[in-house]
């Protein structure tokens, strides 16, 4: 099967993404920043793709097509570093500087998003009574379930970001089979073709969409944020706990935003940043 993927890019580029890299002869590779407070993010360009896995769960079955814009995204999952930096605490059970942040909740993780925000003189996101997200801010915020499956696949249409399946997982992901039940330093393993490191395992990560197990069936195409209400928010990527079946590209989770148990995965929930993406 030709895994070949046009992608039209909402900067006025249109380049194609042959299996999981990028070709010298398609598109550049999305430029990558490093932010006032040290976080190296990279440019996702925008573009569309078909959303979901026919062979998926039943929340994932429903397959359609997305457009997304421009964005961009930490290239590793929020440290524990930078988040005791700028949180004053560090909740995380597996103590490592360099390991991504866990133990945390959604709300966690939109208060380190404003804190971030303020720290560079942005506009933070999220109103922390509503909970709210004003998606027109240039401060941090966390991923639309849209924005984090097209960015974890970086162009590729398969299960994987990866060829080979899950006999590659191993060069890819800390996961069930690897982790030693903990989870590693951010950034030691094989990236995608955009550049994000740890898209599947070390941990789950939080994003900014309510679940509704039913709503791919009446997601809009253009850039969707998500069901306007809902009890739960959806994680993504699969974690150090994980199966191989877990780590997919498509595959969902949820959890409560405030209460998330230990014992059901909560020493599993991190997350990465996004801000909008400025064209000049």
């Amino acid at each position: 099967m030709n895994r070949c993927m046009k992608m039209t890019v909402l900067l006025g580029v249109t380049g194609i993404l042959c299996g999981n890299w990028l070709t010298a002869a398609d598109q550049e590779q999305p430029q990558a920043i490093t932010t006032p407070t040290g976080i190296k993010m990279a440019l996702i360009p925008g573009g569309s793709f078909n959303m979901g896995d026919a062979g998926g769960k039943e929340d994932e079955k429903t397959v359609h097509k997305v457009t997304v814009g421009s964005f961009y995204m930490d290239v590793c999952e929020v440290t524990q570093e930078s988040f005791e930096t700028l949180a004053g605490a560090n909740p995380s059970k597996f103590r490592d500087k360099k390991g991504p942040v866990e133990r945390t909740r959604w709300t966690d993780a939109v208060k380190y998003c404003n804190a971030r925000s303020l720290k560079e003189g942005l506009k933070p996101c999220y109103n922390t009574e509503t909970w709210e997200c004003d998606f027109n801010a240039d401060g941090y915020r966390l991923p639309t379930e849209a924005e984090w499956e097209y960015a974890c696949r970086a162009g590729t249409e398969g299960e994987h970001y990866f060829n080979g399946g899950e006999s590659q997982m191993d060069n890819y992901a800390w996961y069930r089979n690897n982790s030693a039940e903990k989870v590693h330093a951010v950034g030691t393993k094989r990236p995608n073709a955009f550049g994000l490191f740890d898209m599947y395992g070390n941990v789950s990560e939080w994003c900014n969409d309510f679940y509704d197990k039913d709503y791919y069936a009446n997601s809009p195409e253009l850039n969707p944020i998500g069901p306007k209400t809902g009890d739960k928010r959806v994680l993504r990527g699969g974690n150090w706990s994980s199966r191989p079946k877990d780590c997919k590209s498509f595959r969902r989770f949820a959890d409560n935003p405030v209460t998330a148990d230990i014992c059901q995965g909560y020493d599993t929930y991190g997350f990465r940043c996004v801000r909008k993406a400025i064209v000049k």
